[in-house]
């Protein structure tokens, strides 16, 4: 069971990545030589053991796989499947008997949702905008939505220059300079490449951002500073020009004002 538990970091499945958990859980059950398990039907599994059984009694070859070897690898497969679903997908497949019969119930599931969700994928794609999110989260939403898609629809995959002027399409206004500048070079970037140079200028952005802050802010303490100072020599000086006075014997203070 040992070898199973890197089954845990793969992403579980929910409403929303089939396609990308359906080619994660492909990769694994070949790597570990339990696909076959899942891929082939009830006839072609006993006929293949048939073929192994004969080979076996004339003597041509030993059988390739026994009963019991065959249902220790049909529960491993099972439990992988299990394993890595979210608790509401795992009813669909709770009676299943067999770990083709669990793919199958999830490829049919997800194939009658699909033309419905490639409809909201591309809706969501091409009104798409950077708004609040930094440069890494914006190109990283964009590329996820055409991952998708491009699954979705195997025949009509997104090809890179698209993503880059759906991406150029909803940046925030502060950095259409760049984008034009680098518009207007002889030999344009790759989307990575791209993604690079826009995350530099963010980060220049906020560097300057946070420079001109601490200068506001001394500025700010170094006007209060003078001000503090100027009232409290104002009120000395007042004080310096009190004089006494005497009238019908009575001594009062007279303050002078300049």
């Amino acid at each position: 069971m040992g070898d199973l538990q890197v089954v845990g970091g793969i992403k579980k499945l929910n409403n929303k990545n089939y396609y990308t958990w359906s080619t994660c859980m492909k990769s694994y059950l070949q790597g570990q030589d339990l696909w076959d398990i899942v891929s082939s039907n009830e006839v072609t599994q006993l006929f293949t053991q048939l073929i192994a059984y004969l080979a076996w009694v004339a003597n041509l070859t030993p059988p390739t796989q026994t009963s019991r070897e065959r249902k220790i690898k049909e529960g491993k497969a099972m439990f992988a499947l299990k394993a890595t679903v979210e608790d509401d997908m795992l009813e669909y497949i709770w009676k299943a008997k067999t770990p083709k019969e669990a793919w199958d119930t999830f490829a049919t599931l997800f194939s009658n949702r699909k033309v419905a969700r490639l409809q909201l994928l591309e809706n969501e794609l091409f009104s798409v905008a950077q708004g609040d999110m930094t440069i890494a989260e914006y190109f990283y939403k964009v590329k996820s939505i055409c991952r998708e898609l491009s699954e979705l629809d195997p025949t009509a995959p997104i090809a890179e220059s698209k993503e880059k002027r759906i991406i150029i399409h909803g940046l925030r206004p502060e950095y259409r300079g760049i984008v034009v500048a680098i518009q207007g070079w002889q030999t344009q970037p790759s989307l990575v490449e791209f993604e690079n140079l826009l995350a530099d200028q963010e980060a220049l952005a906020k560097q300057m951002a946070e420079v001109s802050l601490r200068g506001d802010e001394e500025s700010l303490y170094t006007k209060s500073k003078g001000s503090f100072k100027q009232r409290a020599n104002g009120g000395s000086k007042r004080n310096g020009d009190k004089k006494k006075g005497h009238q019908g014997g009575i001594s009062i203070d007279v303050y002078v004002e300049d």
